[in-house]
């Protein structure tokens, strides 16, 4: 391994001085906060303009319940008819008209309201609409049958059971949200950093045995050495390249929402003091600032480290040995699918296993397999997995990886001198022996 440093090198200056590499770098960040930027200031925009509805009530019931919101303004029409309205409201271009007829039995109503507009309204408009329409129709039901509609209301309780561990720890619905969101945020990262990167790896190896540079490096240098440097070089590339994104997404961010006039909170000493402060109200972003502080963040930083470093060097190392096998990247596709595959199978058992039962069987079983336990176990983590299964999960992973080293190092020793052939299953078997 004399030669091992020097390689790691060469492959990260290799990368880190592309051009490719340095514009996608400086770019990507700019397109997704432009992106992001883009879309918040047409929303702002959007909610800025002010919806105009007129309101022609028949009933007599309902009219004086539309009370100006944000955004929103009612206007009460009167003593004229249905057609009129519907004059009035397109010549006056305004959002839309409300139209409630007449009718002897309240229970009519269901399907015999109508809101006419020029094109679809808004779900949020809708939904503030019906509301109104939905609690008075109830109301004058109640009452027409001989109900007290208010005693009625005030026998209603909501009930939401208070949730607790057998050993006294306090979770909720909204706890269990956070858990899966921070599970499957790292799980995806991880995904695509694999797929990102070790793309990456397999057209470096590509292109080297392609240019033949390949043969003058391979006479004074080990293949496993040269095949560990390229994927300890093209990692820390990756991981510049992440880093540099992350802060510039993050000052590009700040500038962007002081731009468009969005607050953004910053500082965890200042999140919590807020949290502390609002812990005993309903404020919703307080439950949430609480809930992340009750997160094992330092069980979850180490081991998210650990699974996304295992991870990611263990498909490496498959992707260089196929960029040995081949000589183009279009026929690196017949060995691709059973790569994808396995990290497919972890991001279903992840979104459709850990979030029904993170203890259960299935979701075990795939985190402790290494193909599938970086993406599968980093989705459990944050729902409480004993330190011991992590621990065995991650020596699992890194014991594969070295196996698979092993293995990547035989094929690559015979597949970066094999030229205008393409090798079929079989062929890299017999070249494990050699």
């Amino acid at each position: 391994m004399n030669h091992l440093g020097l390689i790691l090198v060469r492959e990260y200056l290799n990368k880190v001085r592309n051009k490719s590499f340095i514009i996608m770098t400086f770019m990507s960040p700019l397109l997704m906060v432009g992106v992001i930027g883009l879309v918040t200031y047409l929303s702002n925009l959007n909610n800025d303009n002010e919806r105009h509805i007129k309101v022609l009530d028949q009933s007599g019931y309902f009219g004086h319940l539309f009370e100006d919101q944000d955004q929103i303004t009612f206007e009460l029409l009167d003593t004229i008819d249905l057609e009129q309205a519907k004059a009035i409201t397109e010549s006056a271009q305004d959002y839309g008209l409300l139209f409630i007829p007449k009718v002897k039995n309240i229970a009519d109503l269901s399907r015999a309201i109508y809101f006419y507009s020029e094109d679809s309204p808004s779900i949020v408009v809708m939904t503030q609409i019906e509301r109104i329409v939905q609690q008075q129709a109830n109301t004058l039901a109640l009452n027409q049958a001989g109900i007290d509609a208010q005693a009625i209301r005030d026998l209603y309780f909501d009930v939401r059971p208070q949730l607790e561990t057998f050993k006294g720890q306090e979770t909720s619905k909204l706890g269990s949200g956070l858990k899966l969101i921070f599970g499957g945020a790292a799980g995806y990262l991880l995904f695509m950093f694999i797929i990102i990167y070790g793309n990456m790896i397999m057209r470096s190896v590509i292109e080297e045995k392609t240019s033949r540079i390949i043969e003058v490096i391979i006479s004074s240098v080990r293949p496993i050495e040269l095949l560990l440097g390229k994927i300890f070089g093209t990692t820390l590339a990756g991981i510049t390249q992440f880093a540099v994104w992350v802060i510039l997404v993050g000052v590009l961010g700040t500038v962007m929402s002081q731009v468009l006039g969005v607050e953004m909170q910053t500082g965890s000493q200042v999140a919590m003091e807020q949290g502390a402060a609002l812990a005993q109200t309903n404020d919703l972003p307080a439950q949430i600032l609480m809930e992340i502080f009750q997160l094992p963040m330092t069980n979850l930083v180490v081991m998210f480290f650990l699974f996304f470093i295992g991870g990611y060097l263990l498909y490496a190392s498959l992707y260089a040995a196929i960029g040995a096998a081949v000589d183009s990247e279009t026929d690196t596709q017949q060995f691709m699918i059973p790569i994808i595959m396995p990290l497919i199978i972890a991001v279903y058992v992840g979104v459709f296993t850990v979030i029904e039962d993170p203890h259960g069987t299935v979701s075990q079983v795939f985190s402790f397999i290494p193909l599938t336990s970086p993406v599968v176990m980093l989705m459990r983590i944050p729902f409480g997995v004993p330190l011991w299964e992590q621990i065995v999960s991650v020596v699992l992973l890194f014991t594969t990886f070295i196996g698979t080293v092993w293995f990547a190092a035989k094929i690559y020793r015979v597949g970066i001198l094999m030229y205008g052939k393409k090798p079929s299953y079989k062929e890299l078997l017999k070249w494990l022996k050699y």
